[in-house]
């Protein structure tokens, strides 16, 4: 199998995370609505701590190292203010979609990043779309839930778009191969903008979305999300 075609195939399947994800927020049935709950928020607070992790551990290190100060600083903050610009328009239009952008903004510069280095790293691409795999299906669950359950969008048609978004991670992972494996500082800078991005929808509306008075399990799913992330990290390092 060449490199590109294994690009692809790591990419899709990385991105099928997302709709798996879905299923299971689509099968899962707690009858007590109070047990219910607290799984639900636990699970939406284990992807924010993934994807905290994929900021602290993956986008912002690996995006810095290619970048000035001035310009890395200007495209977190600029990634920040874009998707604040974003989630007030939707807020405006009365639709969801927040847990969607910010799993889109970990797994597209992700993909890229693994197309990039399956160049010369390809043992490391393996473990990135593992890790990206394990974030995404927690991800997709909370994702699904913020769509289907507070909306009016029906579940086939939820799981039908995260299967076409899924499909994006082969046209990032294309892009990463071609063009950004010798071209890093775009790659880093696509990175830090999209970390810049994570980080608002995290605190504006993942963190809120995951609390609940009287209980822990959020606070410890965090924790153990951002665990998962630490973990693949080391094992990639």
């Amino acid at each position: 199998m060449d490199a590109m075609t294994h690009a692809l195939i790591l990419a899709l399947f990385a991105g099928l995370a997302m709709p798996l994800g879905g299923v299971f927020a689509r099968i899962e049935h707690i009858r007590d609505a109070r047990v219910e709950a607290r799984f639900v928020k636990g699970v939406t607070a284990f992807g924010g701590g993934a994807l905290l992790s994929a900021v602290a551990l993956v986008l912002v290190p690996k995006g810095a190292e290619t970048l000035p100060v001035h310009w890395a600083v200007s495209l977190l903050v600029g990634g920040g203010i874009t998707f604040y610009a974003i989630d007030k328009w939707l807020a405006k239009a009365g639709g969801n979609g927040a847990l969607l952008l910010a799993m889109l903004l970990d797994f597209l510069p992700e993909a890229m990043a693994l197309g990039a280095l399956l160049v010369t790293e390809a043992a490391t691409a393996k473990l990135l779309a593992a890790m990206m795999f394990l974030q995404n299906v927690p991800e997709g669950f909370g994702a699904f839930r913020d769509l289907w359950a507070k909306g009016h969008t029906p579940a086939w048609l939820v799981l039908l778009m995260f299967v076409g978004l899924a499909g994006l991670g082969p046209l990032c992972a294309a892009l990463g191969f071609h063009f950004l494996a010798n071209d890093p500082a775009t790659l880093g800078g696509i990175m830090i903008f999209a970390a810049g991005g994570i980080l608002y929808l995290i605190f504006q509306d993942i963190a809120p979305e995951a609390y609940e008075k009287g209980t822990w399990s959020p606070a410890l799913g965090a924790v153990a999300g951002f665990a998962l992330g630490l973990a693949g990290d080391m094992v990639i390092g």
